[in-house]
């Protein structure tokens, strides 16, 4: 079974690349937009080609049976259209919660007609280092929003998702929603941050125009985005689910433990 994983250099792309090779897959295709810097393992064809040239794509196309899709709402239709014609054989996507601003990515896979699966994760655990600037010159995060509750996920839960779903069966139609173990606060968040890196950090409550300074200076053009989205989860909390350990058979990564694997993000 030939397996193209599209973004494999990406965040998440990359980490489903070393899944299947774990899991034992033997004929992994990678699509990136820079073979040579893709460091990616022997063994791994690499194919040139962007989401942002269709044409490209093609020829990462032919052959392959199962599609990992990264998400790309500007071409996803035509680029799963294109799957279909090369006869792939089943889709597996990453998308978002349903009716979002990625809903476009699992409409343009179902409109193909080819089987599919879709993951849906939640936000990234990995959005915490907004805060690594404030954690590494000191002992506070200052913030917004600190009801706001979420259950964020791994990108190493999503890819270990990801690899189980294409090398397994019984998945097709089915869309898995990916959350972390745990919904938490803001507060409890940075509470979480200070117990993986074995800091002591306090939680300060930014409101107003204070808070959009704070988050355009961590986010840029995103940060009133940030937090439009963080007012959202205070009104509607996330809870988490059980999907990741469902599908693993092991828990799902706590923040304390991602933190702790990523401590030299923080300083």
């Amino acid at each position: 079974m030939k397996i193209l994983v599209t973004g494999a250099t990406g965040n998440v792309g990359r980490m489903v690349v070393d899944e299947l090779l774990a899991r034992g897959a033997d004929d992994v295709r990678a699509l990136t937009v820079d073979p040579e810097r893709a460091a990616l393992p022997p063994g791994v064809e690499v194919v040139r080609g962007s989401f942002r040239r269709p044409a490209t794509v093609a020829t990462a196309l032919t052959g392959a049976d199962v599609v990992y899709l990264a998400p790309d709402p500007a071409t996803v239709f035509e680029v799963c259209r294109m799957a279909a014609e090369a006869g792939v054989r089943r889709i597996v996507d990453m998308a978002g919660a349903k009716g979002d601003h990625w809903q476009s990515v699992e409409d343009g896979v179902e409109a193909s007609g080819v089987p599919f699966t879709h993951l849906e994760p939640g936000e990234f655990m990995a959005n915490a280092t907004i805060w690594a600037a404030q954690i590494r010159a000191g002992d506070e995060v200052r913030d917004a929003y600190p009801g706001a509750v979420n259950a964020p996920v791994a990108q190493e839960d999503i890819a270990a998702v990801a690899a189980e779903v294409i090398l397994g069966d019984g998945h097709e139609g089915h869309s898995y929603e990916l959350t972390g173990p745990q919904a938490l606060s803001r507060p409890e968040k940075v509470a979480a941050l200070a117990e993986g890196l074995g800091r002591d950090l306090s939680y300060v409550e930014l409101t107003g125009e204070a808070a959009v300074a704070q988050f355009e200076l961590a986010m840029g053009e995103y940060g009133r985005w940030y937090l439009d989205g963080l007012a959202q989860l205070t009104a509607h909390p996330q809870q988490a689910v059980s999907t990741v350990a469902d599908l693993l058979g092991r828990p799902a990564t706590t923040y304390a433990r991602w933190a702790r694997h990523h401590a030299d993000l923080f300083g």
